[in-house]
C-alpha cells in the first residue's frame, strides 16, 4: 500500500507531535510571552497516537519522526516509543529534541528502538544560546549529544536555524564541527512561522550560507536516500561529518516533499503552511480505523504542490510550532 498525492509524490513520512509543551522558549518558535497550552484532555493519549501510527503505516507511511514541543518532557514516552517500534511496516523511528533532557534519556531511547536523533542547536556560544532560547543551558545540550554517542546512536543531526544578526556569524563554527565529528549539521532558513514583520530581514538564503562555507572549505555533494528529509547534503573534503542546507523560503523543495504531519491535538496537515487540515481526534475516539485511513488518504490527495511563503501579498496565520512539530 502506498499513498501518492496529486503531484505524483510518494508520501511515506509522518511527523508525529506528542506534546505542545516545551522546556525552552526559542525566539523563532514562540512569542516572548509563550503560547497558551493545550488542556490535558485536548492532547492525544498514547493509545490514540498509537492508533494513528498504525493507520498511517497501513496507508504506506514507513518513517515516523517524533516531535513536540519538546517530546522528552512527556512522561511515559520511552514505553510508547518501544510500542511503536513493534508495529509491522515501520522502517525507521526517529526523534527530534532540543537536547535539554537527553543526557538522562539517551540510553533508554536507544534501548526502546529509536534509530536516530536530531538535536536543535542554534548557537555554540553559551550566552547567545541562552538569548535565542530565552534561558537555555548550552552545556546540558552538549552533554546530551555526548550521552547519545555513548548510548550507541549514529552521529546526531544538528539543526541550526540561521538568523541574520543573531547567529549567522557562527555558520563557519558549525561547519567546522563536521571536520572534528561524524555529525551532520543542517543549516535551516528562518521561516515566518510567527509572521513577524521583519522575518525576511532575518532570513539568510541557503545559497548565501553555502557560498560562505564554500569560500573556506571545498565541498562535495552527497546523494540523499529515499526517505531522507528536504536537505541538500554536502561534505567538506576530508571531513567525517556532513553539511545539509534546508531552504524552505528561497528554494522550494516542495516537489520532493514526502511527508504529512500531525499535531499533539490530532490536527493532520499535508503541509506545514497549508490551511487545509483534518481533525482526527474525534475519529480516533470513535474507533473507526477505516474512516481514519480514508481521511489520511484524503489529506494526501489534497496536499498542495508547494507553499507560498515568499510570495508577495500572501497572508498566513502564525503557526504554533510547539504544537505541530516543525
Amino acid at each position: 500500500m502506498e499513498m501518492i498525492d496529486g503531484y505524483g509524490r510518494r508520501i511515506n513520512y509522518l511527523r508525529l507531535s506528542v506534546t505542545d509543551r516545551c522546556n525552552l522558549r526559542c525566539r523563532y518558535c514562540m512569542p516572548a510571552g509563550g503560547v497558551a497550552k493545550l488542556d490535558h484532555q485536548e492532547v492525544l493519549s498514547y493509545e490514540e497516537l498509537y492508533r494513528m501510527a498504525c493507520a498511517s503505516l497501513a496507508c504506506g507511511i514507513r518513517k515516523i519522526r517524533i516531535t513536540g514541543g519538546e517530546p522528552l518532557v512527556r512522561k511515559g514516552l520511552v514505553s510508547f516509543l518501544k510500542r511503536l517500534t513493534e508495529i509491522p511496516g515501520l522502517h525507521e523511528l526517529v526523534l527530534t529534541t532540543n537536547g535539554i533532557l537527553l543526557e538522562e534519556l539517551a540510553l533508554p531511547l536507544r534501548d526502546a528502538g529509536v534509530a536516530r536523533l536530531n538535536v536543535s542547536l542554534d548557537s555554540l556560544d553559551p550566552g547567545n544560546f541562552s538569548r535565542i532560547t530565552r534561558g537555555g543551558d548550552l552545556f546540558r545540550v552538549l552533554a546530551g549529544i555526548e550521552a547519545a554517542e555513548r548510548a550507541g546512536f549514529p552521529p546526531v543531526k544538528i539543526n541550526m536555524v540561521v538568523m541574520r544578526g543573531v547567529n549567522d556569524h557562527e555558520i563557519l563554527d558549525f561547519a567546522a564541527l563536521t571536520r572534528r565529528k561524524a555529525c551532520t549539521v543542517r543549516f535551516i532558513e528562518y521561516m515566518p512561522t510567527l509572521r513577524d514583520e521583519d522575518w525576511d530581514v532575518q532570513s539568510v538564503p541557503g545559497a548565501e550560507i553555502l557560498q560562505l562555507i564554500a569560500q573556506k572549505y571545498p565541498l562535495l555533494p552527497l546523494v540523499s536516500g529515499e526517505m531522507a528529509g528536504p536537505a541538500r547534503n554536502f561534505k567538506i573534503e576530508g571531513a567525517p561529518g556532513a553539511i545539509g542546507i534546508i531552504t524552505p523560503v528561497s528554494g522550494h523543495f516542495c516537489e520532493s516533499c514526502n511527508r504529512i504531519r500531525m499535531s499533539a491535538s490530532g490536527q493532520v496537515r499535508g503541509c506545514l503552511f497549508s490551511k487545509q487540515s483534518a481533525d482526527l481526534k474525534a475519529l480516533l475516539a470513535y474507533g473507526d480505523s477505516g474512516l481514519l485511513r480514508q481521511t489520511l488518504r484524503r489529506i494526501v490527495r489534497e496536499k498542495p504542490g508547494q507553499h507560498k511563503l515568499a510570495e508577495e501579498g500572501v497572508q498566513a496565520a502564525s503557526i504554533a510550532m510547539s504544537r505541530i512539530g516543525g
